[in-house]
């Protein structure tokens, strides 16, 4: 059982992104018409956790940055429910999303999901 009623972790996170954006026509590739990047992002992490109850709990997680040239974003919250000491199991919302906008390039992408997980403490 967790004693703590708010717990808070912050970080750092170093994404290799490889993205290639190109035309295809029909199931043709257009020749010319690709862009290809390969990069690192650096993104702040995070994790808030609230303790409700003695067995129920919030967490909000995730790396997050944006910037001028375009943003990244992956953040999950959910409700989090104890099973004993030794196993904890959730339930919830994730939100993908990040792109770019510069001169050569402007593409953004929004995924969302329900996560549900179960984690082992040893």
């Amino acid at each position: 059982m967790r004693t703590r009623r708010f717990g808070l972790d912050l970080g750092l996170t170093a994404k290799v992104r490889d993205a290639e954006i190109s035309l295809d026509y029909v199931l043709v590739r257009v020749p010319g018409a690709s862009k290809t990047n390969t990069g690192l992002v650096p993104l702040v992490s995070f994790r808030a956790d609230w303790q409700l109850g003695p067995r129920l709990g919030l967490v909000l997680d995730g790396d997050a940055l944006g910037v001028p040239q375009g943003r990244a974003e992956d953040v999950m919250a959910a409700l989090r429910i104890g099973f004993g000491d030794r196993v904890d199991a959730r339930v919830g919302y994730r939100v993908l999303e990040g792109g770019s906008d510069v001169d050569e390039v402007y593409g953004f992408a929004l995924f969302h999901y329900v996560v549900a997980g179960i984690t082992l403490w040893l």
